[in-house]
């Protein structure tokens, strides 16, 4: 079974350049691609950042339940699509979905085991310069995810894992190092004894035989 990791953060801390880190440095994980209703930035290819769809598509799709989650985040709707866990475990590989925090909760209740891992600016004055260089906002939309930062953080505890991106390399190793280690305490214990206990009984077979 494939392990879920959702990774969240306020808006500019760094969590695209994080997640994509994550999925060049570590092996058999595959990114769910969300669905948004807001348009393409920059070089924002559709199907690759997002698939881009239409407000229309998009509550045609909530109404067929096809989504694991989906939120309103600042007039624009974004939703992971059921079809990723399918495709994971199909693919036999784990699951990263970069979510926003709303999105995040919601899964949590449907898929209890997701490992949540939460990503932080180091303060709100960092925060705020990175939104600001990515000139990607207004001044009112740089206020109101500002804003929101100051809530979204007050439900940490809501998270596995907080990692505060100071460094960008660091929090990127320390990433990678939270997926393995969760893979490997995953593993069931009863997986890594079923062999050995096979060498046992091939032991004990072949000595009840030559008696």
């Amino acid at each position: 079974m494939s392990t879920v990791f959702i990774i969240s953060a306020p808006s500019g801390s760094g969590k695209s350049t994080l997640v994509s880190r994550l999925m060049e440095g570590v092996e058999g994980l595959t990114f769910s691609v969300s669905y948004t209703t807001r348009k393409p930035r920059g070089h924002e290819i559709n199907g690759q950042a997002y698939h881009f769809i239409d407000r229309d598509d998009f509550e045609r799709r909530v109404k067929a339940n096809e989504f694991l989650e989906h939120a309103e985040v600042f007039g624009n709707y974004y939703g992971t699509h059921s079809d990723a866990l399918t495709i994971a475990a199909d693919a036999q590989k784990d699951l990263v979905l970069d979510i926003d925090v709303q999105g995040a909760a919601q899964l949590k209740e449907r898929i209890p085991d997701a490992v949540n891992i939460f990503i932080l600016a180091p303060s709100r004055e960092i925060l705020e310069m990175r939104l600001r260089a990515r000139g990607q906002d207004s001044e009112d939309v740089i206020r109101r995810r500002l804003a929101d930062a100051a809530g979204e953080i007050r439900n940490y505890r809501l998270y596995d894992y907080v990692l505060v991106n100071n460094d960008l390399n660091l929090a990127a190793e320390t990433l990678k190092s939270i997926v393995r280690a969760e893979r490997v305490r995953r593993v069931r214990v009863e997986e890594k004894l079923k062999p050995i206990l096979a060498s046992f009984e091939k032991h004990k077979d072949s000595t009840a035989s030559g008696a």
